[in-house]
């Protein structure tokens, strides 16, 4: 188990992302995971208001309320930290953050939400505003802590200023993208994280499934919403990264969906890498990474790939 950052907040080293459940992976199919991930131990879920709403028909909120029904379910509320988001339309407005908590909490079927991210930036709204917002969520019980995601150094050392200054929640976490595939967050964005003391738990851990290794050069087709940005990754430098997992995963004797998690795992400031299952057997590509020490020599090597 790890803290994120200055919270209390003891989670698995590994994050269940959500949003699958509503989308590729029905309620059914939703409930087997969580109850496979929770069986390994597991108690780190992440979702959002708008989770599911890339598949037709749906408004979003359809991951939220899955988790909510197999958190009743299973009476473990009290075993889980559940994160979700708000704003990711960019409007964090008073009224906006306040209707959103309140519309997650319902479908979530709970009483307070552990970890409450903003979703993205909005430049349009002060700071002052939305970060007020966050603390009267928290002073009335229904947050427990608040982080950013999407954000830019420069706005998250902007909003790290204001809730020092204002004695507003101040973030405890960075939810950005980073993979192998995608370094952007090691430069000034994670010195920022590093020197407040907050927490990376980065998405995309597996870069959209390419990291798994399944997407192939000439390889079969892969039925998966996510399989053409995938293959877009299939250049020199993607075959490149894929040819590092494929050498340490075969010394391991592991799945590259468990050494890309893995190497995020060993990266300064990371906590707890997040990454999603649409099926049990998804699921098992990738919790190994959790028990899994890649050596230096390994990280080197990866690492220079990507």
């Amino acid at each position: 188990m790890a803290t994120i950052g200055s919270s209390d907040l003891d989670v698995f080293p590994l994050c269940l992302g959500g949003n699958v459940f509503g989308w590729t992976a029905d309620e059914d199919s939703s409930f087997a995971v969580l109850d496979a991930y929770t069986a390994v131990g597991g108690n780190f879920i992440d979702t959002a208001d708008v989770y599911s709403m890339w598949a037709p028909g749906n408004p979003g909120g359809e991951s939220e309320t899955i988790i909510g029904r197999w958190l009743a379910g299973r009476a473990n509320r009290a075993a889980m930290v559940i994160a979700t988001k708000v704003g990711h339309n960019r409007d964090l407005r008073r009224e906006a953050i306040l209707e959103g908590a309140e519309r997650s909490l319902d479908r979530l079927q709970t009483d307070c939400i552990d970890l409450y991210y903003v979703h993205n930036d909005d430049p349009e709204t002060p700071l002052e505003e939305s970060l007020g917002a966050f603390g009267e969520l928290v002073r009335g019980g229904k947050v427990r802590y608040i982080a950013a995601s999407n954000f830019s150094a420069e706005r998250l050392s902007e909003a790290l200023a204001v809730s020092a200054r204002e004695g507003l929640p101040s973030f405890v976490a960075l939810q950005n993208e980073y993979h192998l595939l995608n370094r952007g967050y090691e430069g000034e964005a994670r010195e920022v994280v590093a020197s407040a003391g907050l927490a990376a738990l980065p998405y995309r851990g597996l870069a959209g499934g390419f990291l798994s290794g399944k997407y192939r050069s000439g390889g079969a087709a892969i039925d998966s919403p996510r399989a053409s940005g995938a293959a877009e990754a299939l250049d020199e430098r993607g075959l490149a990264v894929l040819a590092a997992l494929d050498a340490v995963a075969a010394e391991h004797g592991t799945s590259q969906s468990a050494v890309a998690l893995a190497w995020l795992l060993a990266q300064p400031t990371v906590v707890a890498p997040i990454a999603s299952a649409r099926s049990v057997e998804q699921l098992q590509e990738w919790i190994g990474a959790a028990e899994l020490t890649l050596s230096v020599s390994e990280l080197d090597a990866l690492s220079r790939a990507g």
